[in-house]
């Protein structure tokens, strides 16, 4: 009956064994208006250890911080030069690219877990599962991926940091994430990864909300709420803006 009971008993004493992870961030909202000029997000926590004890092993403890932004669907063009001029050619269709996609570690993400972790829980900008749309070969949906990659990371909408997440005595983290300008709006996630021997051993999530404020919202809701007034106003405020800079020209 003891080994019954043992046996019964050991899943959940294993998990109770794990260490559990207490994460925040410092801005739970972010609100855009017409002067914010980007933030910088301070993520920190704590790492809670069975019976209050540090491990006693050598083994090293890692974390990771993953801060993404709501998926979107998007198209990758190519261009080429044809008779001096640049023009469309090939096209690639992505189903859920994250619109913002920030990473920090404590270490370079390859050294703390394999290829198929990373892939698992898309650790890295080179293990995205961006979702393309069409059958295309893999050669070429590498190619467009590093494109999109590239792209992005030079708006700065994606980015890497290794060695940026700071652990106190084995207890205590903290990194810190900028969120640029043209940072899209959306319900966005704070993914926080506890790796020990190259397997996570826990997982916390918290949600940022980013939004626009002020006369952009309204802006922002008119055009989402009522797209044809809004299209029409925009059209007719344009044609008084060009005919008015007209009637300014004849005058000057």
């Amino acid at each position: 009956m003891k080994r019954l009971a043992l046996a019964l008993l050991s899943p959940l004493l294993l998990a109770q064994a794990k260490p559990v992870l207490v994460p925040d961030v410092s801005q739970r909202e972010i609100r855009i208006a017409y002067s914010f000029t980007g933030a910088e997000l301070l993520l920190f926590g704590a790492i809670l250890y069975p019976g209050g004890r540090l491990p006693d092993d050598e083994r090293r403890t890692d974390l990771v911080v993953v801060v993404k932004g709501p998926v979107q669907s998007i198209t990758v063009r190519e261009k080429e030069k044809l008779a001096g001029v640049w023009v469309n050619a090939e096209a690639l269709n992505y189903r859920s690219a994250p619109s913002f996609y920030a990473i920090a570690s404590s270490r370079p993400v390859n050294q703390i877990v394999d290829d198929r972790t990373r892939a698992i829980y898309e650790l890295g900008l080179d293990s995205l599962q961006l979702s393309p749309a069409s059958s295309a070969t893999p050669t070429v949906q590498d190619r467009f991926a590093r494109g999109l990659v590239d792209l992005r990371q030079r708006a700065g909408l994606y980015h890497e940091a290794p060695n940026a997440v700071e652990i106190t005595q084995g207890v205590l983290y903290r990194a810190r994430v900028s969120i640029p300008a043209r940072v899209p709006v959306g319900q966005f996630t704070a993914e926080t990864f506890l790796i020990r021997d190259g397997k996570v051993l826990a997982a916390a999530v918290r949600e940022i909300d980013v939004q626009k404020a002020g006369f952009e919202r309204y802006v922002a809701q008119a055009a989402d709420r009522n797209a044809l007034p809004y299209g029409l106003t925009v059209v007719a405020l344009s044609v008084l803006l060009g005919w008015g800079a007209g009637r300014l020209a004849q005058r000057v």
